[in-house]
């Protein structure tokens, strides 16, 4: 496994780091997910993600415990702040200085933990003065309560304007947490370029398009039994915007390129984001320990320029790049 500096700090993380957003604490069992972590500890993964509106905060929960036992100072453990938490009350959500003091607290106690290595925006918070939420930030970090501080699905003018607050305050934005793969690229053309001016780098979420580079999803049949796209408590609304057949057969024309290197789809598709020297992190999730042990062969695999090219002649117009789609994600009102 193969360690990379995070943003312009000293702070090293696993390029493959073990999320558990959709699957712990609703879609797999407490002794599954342990089984996943110990699988992610086993293959050398250090570096673990979270959230507190996960499952309502249960996945904060189950990872705590997964982690028990650990030694806290080999681990690095990721969780975010912004959605809505609890009875879901006015200021359960956002980024206010009430919600991320609370939030902040609720977390490592959950985590079984007295801090965190990094604590993210999980969106940007149009209700909350931009200053007010980074003071909070910058106070959580002199309590010793975050190491570090990262943002999630933040526009490039947003990370602009919270690096130079975060930077008058005493501290540094280090990472951002966008969606990013092969068939979603819309960080390219301004997130990425003015995260490395900023020394920020990027912890990437769905790598394998919600299991759509996998392979397994044929145009013109069913979903296979028990995949995300028959998950009807939230799998499936997720991936649904990738199960067109014009898309399907264009990610089944990389399977050859698969096979000359002896990987599994996912596998290149890990591997691809990776190629990407603005990426720290990608992050895989899974619902069985066998998938961990198959994303974490993606570390170290070296993708050259002929196979990036292939690749993007076989997925040709489907991929979505407009950068536009950044501020799209992030809720212009608060959330109840």
């Amino acid at each position: 496994m193969r360690y990379r500096h995070l943003g312009r700090s000293g702070l090293k993380v696993t390029e493959i780091t073990y999320g558990n957003w959709l699957t712990h604490g609703s879609q797999v069992e407490a002794d599954v997910a342990n089984a996943c972590v110990r699988a992610a500890l086993d293959g050398g993964i250090t570096s673990f993600d979270t959230a507190d509106t996960y499952a309502n905060t249960k996945a904060e929960e189950v990872l705590g415990e997964a982690l028990a036992g650990e030694r806290r100072e080999s681990l690095e453990i990721f969780t975010k702040v912004y959605f809505p938490t609890g009875p879901k009350g006015a200021n359960d959500t956002g980024l206010s200085r009430k919600h991320i003091m609370e939030s902040i607290n609720g977390s490592l106690r959950r985590l079984k933990t007295d801090y965190v290595d990094l604590y993210q925006a999980h969106r940007y918070d149009y209700a909350t003065p931009l200053e007010e939420t980074m003071r909070a930030f910058a106070d959580v970090v002199r309590a010793g309560k975050a190491l570090y501080i990262g943002v999630s699905e933040w526009t490039a003018p947003q990370l602009r304007e919270g690096a130079a607050l975060a930077k008058d305050l005493g501290f540094g934005l280090i990472s951002s947490q966008p969606q990013y793969s092969m068939l979603w690229r819309v960080i390219e053309d301004e997130v990425v370029p003015t995260s490395r001016e900023l020394g920020i780098s990027q912890i990437v979420w769905s790598p394998i398009a919600q299991g759509v580079l996998t392979g397994k999803y044929r145009p013109g049949q069913s979903a296979p039994e028990g995949s995300r796209a028959t998950d009807t408590s939230g799998g499936q609304q997720m991936i649904k915007g990738w199960m067109r057949d014009e898309v399907l057969e264009r990610v089944q024309q990389l399977k050859a390129i698969a096979d000359e290197l002896g990987l599994t789809m996912a596998q290149l598709a890990v591997a691809w984001v990776l190629a990407n020297d603005n990426v720290a992190a990608a992050l895989v999730g899974a619902s069985r320990p066998e998938q961990v042990a198959d994303n974490i062969k993606a570390s170290g695999v070296e993708l050259d320029a002929d196979v990036l090219a292939r690749i993007d002649a076989a997925l040709g117009d489907v991929v979505e790049r407009d950068p536009a789609r950044t501020y799209d994600v992030s809720p212009k009102h608060r959330l109840t």
